[in-house]
């Protein structure tokens, strides 16, 4: 049964698929996205194998903390784990969009930090934290990206993609976004022989009280 408040998060989820997939944070079928139901103790998950700018409302799996599916799609993403375990223990975020951006996902890899050189950067990331490979849908994955989301709402997995977290749908997606400029910006900084810009540290102190 469809409530209000599910066809809400599929909308914003669809939406956001689109624009994942149109601004190169993914390719195909690559990441998953949810959305936590507003007034209950479910989220919806993109099903295993959809591709994220394809997305129809058969496309998602509506699941319980406790793993299970009880409407929608039967085989949830195989990385459904990651995203309950992450709402659990930050009841404060409403969504979480886990994509493949390349240029953070190489930088990470070769043993570089993603700088927040910009004020939208510094201001909505706030803190990027980095954690190590593990194979997909792996409960080690998802353990440790459910631990940093303690402390941050931009994560990344090592040779493999990252996951933000939002209040909304939107403010997610906003920090993948971001995430990727950010990386992006570091990428040009370094071919310009420069590793060491950065935000004003003075500054990027009173940001992150805000």
């Amino acid at each position: 049964m469809m409530t209000e408040n599910r066809e809400k998060a599929l909308n914003a989820l669809i939406l956001a698929g689109k624009e994942i997939v149109r601004s190169g944070l993914t390719i195909g079928s690559g990441g998953n996205i949810s959305s936590r139901v507003e007034g209950s103790d479910e989220f919806v998950i993109t099903g295993s194998g959809t591709w994220l700018d394809q997305l129809t409302s058969k496309d998602f799996s509506v699941m319980n903390f406790n793993g299970e599916v009880i409407a929608g799609n039967e085989k949830p993403s195989v990385e459904w784990k990651m995203h309950s375990q992450t709402y659990q223990v930050r009841p404060d975020m409403n969504s979480v969009i886990h994509v493949h951006p390349q240029t953070a996902v190489l930088l990470d890899a070769m043993g570089y930090k993603v700088r927040m050189i910009t004020l939208d950067h510094a201001y909505y990331l706030k803190k990027i934290v980095s954690v190590p490979y593990f194979p997909a849908g792996s409960q080690e994955i998802a353990d440790l990206s459910s631990a940093a989301s303690k402390h941050c709402e931009c994560i990344i997995l090592g040779h493999h993609g990252c996951s933000t977290l939002g209040e909304t749908v939107g403010s997610a997606l906003r920090r993948s976004l971001l995430l990727e400029e950010a990386a992006n910006n570091t990428y040009r900084a370094l071919t310009l022989g420069n590793k060491t810009v950065d935000f004003p540290a003075e500054w990027f102190e009173k940001l992150s009280s805000v």
